[in-house]
């Protein structure tokens, strides 16, 4: 069962990686901004794939774990890429010998194996690359193993862990707060982590540009927050490093050598100086000006081939020169008349929003409200003269008024939806073409024929609106801001909830949005039944993703 994970969801993952390494690069600013981590990244990973893709279709976890460590450091390209590749031979030796099923105990293991592995093979870690994340998920695994968690909720964990350690790279390389920016190494291993858990949990899997989500509500957030950090900018004062040439070669060893001895004189030439493997294996990387000198010493020990040797002050240039070009053409599109800005919480209510004509979707809702700062980074990133801000909650209309008034070069209008059903209604009431104030007006008055429904859990005791008692745990059915229904079900909170607004003025059409902790097969078995309750009512169901609430809805 380890094997064929592995061999089914390492291609997914790489691939994850290589549709996302243009975006991966742009981000590229440390050690030095070349510009190819997501490259790097990418082709080791995909030298993993090959060497998988060899092995007999009976192969053990021991033969893929093989081809795994042998593949990565065979493929290797640059400091990333060798980084990754130690990785992955730390986490495949470490699931050498573990029997199945695989639990949280055995993730932990493997993790900390792979800590042990990559930060042996980096002379001087530095905190807030690809190793902090490392080290960060490897806790976190540890913390899930002693509460004795499924492997389901490690994995989870580990890789809402992962974008929470990712965004947190800035504020530890001061390198990459300089230029507004997540790290590189750091962002690809979540994404090459994410899309492997999703794909070994049999979730649906996503196009990369998206950069969506299917794991749990936290994920949701954690992901975004380091999204939140992705701004991409060219660094058009970067002086140069000390060094000029990423050097990187495969070695063959005549006999053996010593290692350390080997790590000191490459660190003599230069810096980033990586030596990986074992006798006679290795793989050499470091950063020189004097590439020839580095391969005579190397070849006095054995052979080098697969030599790479790339300018890092052109590949600067370039990074730079492909930002501008990129910036350029972005501000040669005309700006439009009107654009739109909205909030939402889950990765499916974003997808709508997107597909009904929102420029900019701010990850947000309750618990997690966006700020001020946020909704006005928002706007600036519309291509248009006009923005309507939708902040599709009631606590974020203020963060909304604030951002449209200190707006000083557009003119920005809020419409106060409280819930993302609301904001759907808001958008199909705008006409083409129509002006920012009478897209206002016709908005606004979609929302007075929009009644909404949310179903939660309590989190503590408190009373209903009619003075019955609510205690945590309970399923609370909320109605137009009023916690009118009580119950332990979410399918009969929910029908109990649509019932009694029916009874009190029919409505004709049901959106309803399924939240992050609701299965399909629940959500199917609600519709079902919603649609015996209310024969005459039109449903329109989507997959929210949505944390907190299981179920939010609203009726016209």
């Amino acid at each position: 069962m380890i094997a064929k994970t592995i061999r089914t969801c390492f291609p997914i993952a790489a691939k994850a990686v290589a549709d996302c390494s243009e975006e991966i690069n742009k981000l590229n600013v440390f050690p030095v901004p070349d510009g190819d981590t997501g490259t790097n990244m990418s082709l080791t990973l995909q030298s993993v794939v090959r060497e998988l893709s060899a092995l007999p279709a009976d192969a053990d976890v021991e033969a893929i774990a093989g081809a795994i460590t042998h593949g990565s450091l065979m493929g290797a390209r640059g400091n990333s890429g060798v980084i990754t590749s130690q990785i992955l031979r730390g986490v495949a030796e470490g699931l050498v010998g573990v029997s199945d099923p695989v639990g949280s105990v055995d993730i932990a293991a493997a993790l900390r194996n792979a800590v042990k592995v990559a930060f042996k093979a980096v002379r001087k870690p530095v905190e807030g690359t690809i190793l902090t994340v490392l080290r960060d998920i490897s806790t976190r695994a540890d913390a899930c193993a002693k509460a004795r968690d499924s492997k389901e909720d490690a994995l989870d964990a580990i890789v809402v862990e992962a974008y929470q350690s990712v965004a947190r790279t800035p504020d530890l390389l001061p390198v990459l707060k300089e230029n507004g920016v997540v790290d590189s190494g750091a962002f690809g291993f979540a994404i090459f982590l994410e899309a492997f858990v999703n794909a070994a949990l049999g979730r649906e899997t996503h196009e990369a540009e998206d950069f969506a989500t299917t794991f749990e509500a936290t994920g949701e957030a954690a992901r975004e927050g380091a999204l939140d950090r992705v701004k991409i900018e060219a660094n058009d004062d970067w002086e140069g490093s000390e060094y000029r040439y990423c050097n990187e070669f495969l070695f063959k060893a005549d006999a053996p050598f010593d290692e350390d001895e080997c790590l000191a004189f490459l660190a003599s030439m230069g810096d980033c100086e990586l030596l990986v493997g074992s006798y006679p294996d290795y793989k050499i990387h470091v950063h020189s000006n004097t590439p020839n000198l580095v391969l005579e010493h190397m070849l006095a020990l054995g052979q080098i081939y697969e030599v790479f040797i790339h300018n890092m002050d052109m590949e600067a240039h370039d990074r730079t020169a492909k930002i501008h070009a990129d910036q350029d053409a972005a501000a040669s599109e005309p700006a439009k008349a009107l654009g739109f800005v909205a909030v939402a919480a889950g990765s499916g209510e974003a997808e709508i929003l997107t597909s009904l004509g929102v420029d900019v979707v701010v990850s947000g809702g309750q618990t997690m409200n966006p700020s001020t700062a946020d909704l006005l980074d928002a706007v600036s990133r519309v291509n248009a003269e006009s923005v309507i801000i939708l902040p599709d909650n009631g606590n974020i209309r203020m963060a909304a008024e604030a951002a449209a008034s200190a707006c000083d070069d557009k003119r920005v209008a809020v419409v106060p939806t409280k819930t993302v059903p609301q904001a759907f209604s808001a958008l199909f009431a705008v006409l083409p073409d129509s002006s920012l104030e009478d897209a206002v007006a016709a908005m606004t008055e979609a929302l007075e024929d929009v009644r909404d429904g949310e179903v939660t859990t309590a989190v503590r005791d408190s009373q209903a609106s009619d003075g019955s008692p609510i205690h945590a745990g309970d399923v609370m059915g909320i109605i137009n801001d009023s916690i009118d229904i009580v119950g332990s079900d979410v399918k009969q909170v929910t029908l109990d909830c649509i019932n009694r607004m029916q009874d009190e003025e029919e409505g004709d059409a049901l959106t309803i949005l399924a939240g992050a902790d609701m299965s399909d097969e629940d959500f199917e078995d609600l519709i079902a039944a919603i649609e015996e309750a209310q024969p005459d009512l039109e449903i329109d169901a989507h997959r929210g993703e949505q944390p907190l609430y299981p179920v939010i809805f609203s009726i016209e």
